[in-house]
């Protein structure tokens, strides 16, 4: 049987693919099982921080594999530790808890604004509020957390207490603040699956001051966003804001399951012993993995990723197309259905995402410039088709 009816036959039907089936990969490139290459211009939905089969990290997840691939959380692990200590000192956040995924990130977010409020204010204090279009994750507690009503209508009752805000509506968010008791907001500073909407600097330092004057837990979900995606560590960080909690996911083991809850110091000590865990949180291999990637995530490169970004925002306006996004997180607003875009792109040779009715470019952070000039010049055709 080929892959494609392998997978039909035996695995949950769960994901509309395309028809394709990649079987290897280096860099932005990948081929599929007949030959035909393409430049990935969506790194596995962000994840591939350094594209496929990078050997810096390829050498680390070996080096690690060898040596030492799980323990358990009842123990300590020199790479668990090394991350921990990176990632704070990268942040100015106080500790971190590890998970498998954006989704369980976004859940230990939860826990802590819910527990932080619950000791300071009173058990009533449990509602969070998100934004409309947001999404946070397919668990049952953050697909409520998700500010899109499409993504309830399957699974009800989801966990109760959270309530949705407008982004850029600050008066909505106060209105919500005083008529009902709340424990934290969650938002990203960049919607990925709600169509690549940025918020604005003045809109996100309105809701920190509005938590800060509130006692409210303060949370970014930088699931997507994070990791170099947007041109800075994390995407905060290019607003001035100081959260309580980041969440983040996706790009930090550069293709390996991980996901990161970080804490400031006003909730580093809100989960004590039996309060939460994972059993494969912290994982050594992923661990080992992700401080390849974070570790060469310095001010140069970073730089570049932002040139990069400019570079794609400014061929694509010229070609008169509306563009959104922070770095190499793109969205771009096309003539007609973005099915038909990806279809052309894949055609010729270029995978691409849709978010909404937009086109998303994710491409690894390192693509090449030739590699990502041939790319937007076969992107933007295919616009033109």
């Amino acid at each position: 049987m080929s892959i494609k009816s392998t997978d039909n036959q035996y695995v949950a039907h769960t994901y509309k693919r395309f028809d394709i089936a990649v079987v290897k990969g280096s860099g932005a490139l990948c081929w599929d099982d007949s030959g035909k290459e393409y430049i990935d211009m969506t790194s596995g939905i962000g994840v591939n921080s350094f594209g496929y089969s990078d050997p810096v990290w390829a050498e680390a997840v070996a080096a690690q594999a060898k040596l030492l691939q799980h323990t358990s959380n009842l123990y300590y692990t020199a790479p668990c530790a090394e991350l921990a200590e990176i990632l704070c000192t990268r942040t100015g956040m106080s500790r971190v808890f590890f998970g498998n995924s954006g989704a369980e990130a976004n859940e230990c977010a939860v826990k802590i604004a819910r527990k932080y409020a619950a000791e300071h204010k009173g058990a009533e204090y449990f509602h969070i509020i998100t934004l409309h279009k947001s999404f946070h994750g397919r668990t049952l507690t953050t697909l409520a957390a998700t500010g899109q009503d499409s993504f309830h209508q399957l699974f009800t009752p989801l966990t109760e207490g959270f309530l949705y805000a407008d982004a850029e509506d600050i008066g909505g968010m106060e209105k919500l603040i005083a008529e009902n008791k709340v424990a934290g907001v969650l938002l990203e500073t960049v919607q990925g699956e709600g169509g690549v909407n940025t918020m604005s600097a003045d809109y996100l330092k309105a809701v920190g001051k509005l938590c800060a004057d509130n006692d409210i837990i303060f949370m970014i979900d930088e699931v997507q966003t994070g990791n170099g995606r947007t041109g800075s560590l994390y995407s905060y960080q290019q607003f001035d804001l100081h959260p309580d909690v980041v969440t983040t996911a996706k790009g930090i083991a550069g293709g390996l399951p991980m996901g990161a809850c970080l804490m400031s110091e006003k909730v580093a000590d809100v989960l004590s012993y039996g309060d939460h865990g994972s059993t494969f949180g912290g994982n050594p291999v992923c661990a080992a993995a992700a401080i390849s990637v974070i570790n060469r995530m310095d001010d140069a490169f970073l730089a570049e990723v932002r040139k990069k970004g400019d570079y794609i925002r400014t061929k694509l306006t010229e070609a008169g197309f509306t563009v959104s996004g922070l770095g190499l997180m793109v969205g771009i607003t096309t003539a007609k259905p973005v099915s038909e875009v990806i279809a052309a792109c894949i055609e010729n040779g270029v995978l691409c995402l849709s978010a909404k009715e937009k086109l998303r470019l994710l491409p690894p952070l390192n693509i090449t410039w030739e590699q990502l000039e041939k790319a937007i010049g076969i992107i933007i055709d295919a616009l033109h088709e």
